[in-house]
């Protein structure tokens, strides 16, 4: 089985930064890509940013050129930098592992991210 677990979430303020952490356990082998996806009250879960195992990147329009996913392959850990953060982007972040084999995501319980005027 793979695990997830996501870290970091809290409360910021408009214009400030904020990292989150995604860390992987179990049967890591499995995971092809990964990614940090939030969701709003009352709206669905959307990708924010996306990694594969080749390290190519892919994210949501709507913080792009402001957040970066970045992984540590000997701390089984996917990174998202949140840059000048807007009220906008608050919601629970959640982390989710690709498996192809699988056809399916592992994800983490998800962690909340609050940013006040």
């Amino acid at each position: 089985q793979v695990h997830v677990v996501e870290s970091g979430g809290g409360l910021v303020q408009a214009g400030g930064s904020h990292r989150l952490s995604c860390a992987a356990s179990g049967d890591i082998s499995r995971i092809t890509n990964a990614g940090w996806y939030r969701q709003k009250v009352g709206d669905q879960r959307e990708l924010v940013a996306g990694i594969t195992n080749s390290d190519k990147t892919i994210y949501g329009d709507s913080v792009k050129g402001r957040f970066t996913i970045s992984r540590d392959k000997a701390e089984n850990t996917v990174y998202l930098q949140m840059n000048k953060l807007n009220p906008d982007d608050t919601g629970v972040y959640f982390c989710g592992a690709w498996m192809a084999t699988e056809s399916r995501y592992a994800w983490g319980q998800g962690t909340q991210v609050t940013v006040s005027e």
